[in-house]
């Protein structure tokens, strides 16, 4: 991959920019987290979906807020490890990286982040929303200025998936003034991490222009271990471009393009080991999965024109085109075995370790997808007395598909470590595929305030037209689909210190077009309600709420990618818990010198299933359940915690996060029986350590651990067997900024 040649060019070349700029700077430089208070995040109310953690407190229904500090001051690369201090937000590792992400929000089916609608920016961001939602994609967290996360019956105006909730990623707005930074840093496991950014805001004589040219850059060697020594890691290249102008008018207006692009490879396949290998060499690969390897690339753009023709009136209208491609090569059979199953088999397993003769198969899932349309907001204000309107209102024309291409080859074992091939063979009947969706979305919501209280009904409809074929020369086939969902929340103003919050909404998430064809799958429902408190008083900030859901129509995703088995409705279910979320800085407080802020995030939920699935559908782990079992991968407690210290020229800060046990099935068996995807998910206690030291106005030295007591912990059974999380992580930098 030339990792260390392309880092270290990157490295110069930002270093010598970084002296360029410090040469032209004159008087104090803005601090390094100085876009934690940008207040173009603010403004710009159509990129995002909550604002700023002060908005965060007037919100109909529960919310969360990361900053910039939340992101970097851990340095955090993996969304999963972002994303654990924030209650009701569950999420499943697969890689120990977060490249592959499984983001569950209130006990929805995590697999994927299918049943959450991810975006950036305020536009939808997954490959294929609606025609492939299984499809594994996050946008790079590394990279984010900020993270929006919605729960509660505030998200009536984002879909299509409501029955989980809304994450919003927030990119690196174009500064107000000319602003250069960087950070660098090197760790174990050679993994080597680059963020650079420069960007300026200037007058013209016809108007204001704003620029920003972004690079991210990710790689590392891995920590899994292949016999012959071969490479587990990954690489990440992530250029980003933004422009904006805001034209000299009687009428604000404003127009911003903006393109990334994702260079994206990893070694890295579906295979996990045995019950006795993972406790005993977790971090081991098997010799047959040498093969296995992700590669993708990914288009991003978007345009988007801003206009408030008069005070109360604000209009936007954004035109996005994505293109996402990947080839993933992998591990698929052993022997013609399903490979859940043979980890249960002691000759498969030889054969996967390359110790005996056999054959394995390796799939190249081979796929396009294309993702565009144009999205219209309005916001209006109107007052009648005591009572004020904020109404807003959207229509969404969306595309996408998904051009499958998959091929098939064979490899044989000789029993000595080494394998030879390859042989082309049959890829399977799913071979040739594509599917696609039309999807046109609206919704109108109207915020009334009167006194204390503030009430927000609102209304979400989502029409897809589907196609789907399947086979060289096949017909096409159609169908479509609507689904409604909306409802009402609250808040009730008790004072300056106290606000109570609640609503009752209707969420859904709709099926990918194959299942909605040929499957007659129907949209997932969910009822939520949901009531909270939230308060501050004498520094201390808590906000508690508690929420029951209740699913139908479960939908089980299809998303090993094997073809055995589609989408399928998976019966009930049945969700009920309480989170909260405290913060408090005594020192801040207390007029002291230095800040020593402090957290605790803490979540409970009891998930069990109702009306279970007797098949299993998807990946089948819905499979065998009864009634009150727990739905897997859903832990009933979820703990994280923090204490910093912050003075004038160094801090440090030490979190903590827990996560109780949970089940890889809904059979809650507490090992395997008929597939590895069987057993017990570990509950996980880690700890991570950072700390900074401020050289001077610009330059700060940086470093800390992930994972600091190195646990070893089963922290998934899919796709096919059991994964241990990454094992303790050191890293070293710097950060810099003009």
């Amino acid at each position: 991959m030339k990792k260390q040649t392309l880092y270290f060019a990157v490295s110069i070349m930002s270093l010598g920019c970084s002296a360029a700029f410090a040469a032209e700077v004159e008087g104090q430089a803005e601090p390094v987290d100085s876009l934690t208070e940008s207040s173009i995040l603010e403004e710009l109310a159509t990129t995002t979906i909550v604002g700023s953690k002060e908005k965060a407190w007037q919100l109909a229904g529960s919310a969360a807020y990361l900053d910039t500090s939340d992101i970097r001051d851990q340095s955090y690369n993996n969304v999963n490890r972002v994303l654990a201090k924030v209650p009701g937000v569950y999420v499943r590792e697969e890689d120990g990286f977060g490249n592959f992400p499984n983001i569950s929000i209130r006990g929805v089916d995590g697999t994927r982040s299918s049943k959450v609608t991810l975006m950036e920016d305020g536009v939808i961001a997954a490959p294929a929303p609606y025609s492939a939602p299984a499809a594994y994609y996050s946008p790079a967290v590394a990279r984010m200025a900020g993270l929006e996360v919605l729960k509660g019956s505030s998200q009536i105006k984002y879909g299509p998936h409501t029955t989980g909730g809304v994450i919003n990623y927030l990119s690196t707005p174009v500064p107000e003034e000319e602003t250069f930074y960087a950070k660098a840093t090197y760790g174990s496991w050679n993994s080597m991490f680059l963020h650079a950014n420069y960007g300026n805001t200037v007058q013209t004589k016809n108007g204001k222009v704003g620029y920003l040219a972004e690079l991210l850059y990710q790689s590392s060697d891995g920590y899994e271990k292949l016999p012959n020594g071969g490479d587990t890691g990954y690489q990440r290249i992530e250029p980003m471009f933004k422009v904006f102008w805001e034209p000299d008018s009687a009428a604000y207006q404003r127009v911003e393009f903006k393109y990334g692009y994702t260079d994206f490879e990893q070694d890295q396949g579906y295979l996990g080991l045995t019950e006795y290998d993972v406790r005993n060499n977790p971090h081991d690969r098997y010799a047959a999965t040498q093969f296995d390897n992700m590669d993708s690339s990914h288009h991003r753009t978007a345009l988007s024109y801003t206009v408030h023709p008069q005070d109360n009136v604000q209009l936007n209208a954004t035109a996005y085109y994505n293109k996402f491609k990947r080839n993933w090569y992998k591990l698929n059979k052993v022997d013609d075995q399903s490979l859940n199953k043979a980890l249960l088999d002691p000759a498969s397993v030889s054969i996967l370790k390359g110790t005996s003769t056999g054959t394995i198969d390796v799939k190249g899932n081979n796929r396009s997808y294309d993702s565009y349309g144009v999205q219209f907001v309005g916001d209006f204000q109107l007052e009648h007395g005591e009572v004020h309107h904020n109404i807003s209102s959207g229509l969404r024309f969306h595309y996408d598909s998904v051009q499958r291409d998959h091929y098939a080859d064979e490899y044989n074992s000789l029993g000595n470590g080494y394998f030879s091939g390859p042989v082309a063979i049959d890829p399977g009947d799913d071979a040739r595929r594509f599917d696609s969706t039309f999807a046109t979305s609206l919704f109108l919501e109207d915020d009334i305030s009167f006194g204390a209280w503030t009430v927000k009904p609102g209304v979400r409809i989502e029409h897809m037209n589907y196609e789907f074929r399947e086979g060289d020369g096949a017909e096409t086939q159609e169908d479509s689909l609507t689904a409604v969902s909306g409802g009402i929340g609250a808040t009730y103003t008790l004072d300056d210190n106290n606000l109570f919050y609640g609503g009752i909404y209707r969420g859904i998430s709709t099926p990918g077009a194959k299942a909605a064809i040929t499957s007659s799958v129907e949209n997932e429902e969910s009822l939520s309600l949901e009531l909270g408190w939230r308060t501050k008083q004498n520094g201390v900030l808590i906000d508690l709420a508690g929420f029951y859901t209740d699913y139908s129509n479960l939908i089980a995703r299809e998303s090993i990618g094997t073809g055995q088995n589609d989408d399928e409705n998976a019966g009930d279910a049945r969700i009920w818990g309480i989170e909260s979320l405290i913060s408090y800085d005594y020192a801040a407080e207390n007029g002291f010198s230095y800040n020593l802020p402090t957290y605790l995030s803490l979540t409970y939920s009891k998930a069990t299933l109702e009306n279970a699935l007797e098949e299993g559908g998807g990946d089948g782990i819905w499979a065998g359940g009864e009634d009150g079992a727990m739905m897997p991968y859903v832990p009933e407690w979820k703990l994280a915690a923090g204490v910093g210290y912050a003075a004038h020229n160094w801090g440090a800060n030490l979190d903590m996060t827990y996560v109780s046990g949970s089940y890889g099935t809904a059979k809650n068996l507490d090992a395997p029986e008929d597939s590895a995807r069987e057993g017990k998910i570990d509950d996980a206690l880690l700890f991570d350590v950072s700390a900074w030291y401020q050289i001077n106005e610009n330059w700060r030295l940086l470093g800390g651990v992930h994972n600091l007591f190195d646990e070893q912990y089963i922290t998934t059974r899919l796709p096919e067997g059991p994964r241990s999380g990454a094992p303790r992580q050191l890293y070293a930098g710097f950060e810099v900024t003009f």
